[in-house]
């Protein structure tokens, strides 16, 4: 690499902020969307989640798992290994409140009499 270029790349925390940014932006735009949610979408919601947390799972595997250069802190698998259990824990919990909430809309029958 030409010494120009590596002057002209950030290191340290500035290299992440952006990184940061699209975080909170993300996060902030998600409460609000959330929030504006009718209660009928609920339940697909829910399954959408679940898919996306499982492409979210696969990612934080590889990023915890990578061994890359000597370069990498190693806080960034910490943050993998946090990533993955959140995620997990979105997964577990939006099929148990699926499941539930799929159980209310099922017919009971009624009793028999003898």
């Amino acid at each position: 690499m030409t010494p120009l270029l590596a002057a002209a790349q950030p290191s340290g925390l500035a290299a992440y902020i952006p990184l940061i940014f699209v975080f909170v932006l993300a996060t902030f735009i998600g409460l609000d969307v959330i929030r504006n949610v009718s209660r009928l979408l609920h339940t697909p919601l829910m399954s959408l989640t679940n898919a996306i947390s499982a492409v979210v799972i696969v990612g934080a595997i590889l990023v915890a798992g990578y061994e890359g250069t000597s370069d990498q802190p190693w806080w960034i698998n910490v943050l993998g290994l946090v990533a993955i259990a959140a995620a997990s824990v979105n997964i577990v919990s939006g099929f148990l409140i699926t499941n539930r909430m799929l159980k209310m809309f099922k017919s009971r029958e009624p009793e028999k009499k003898s």
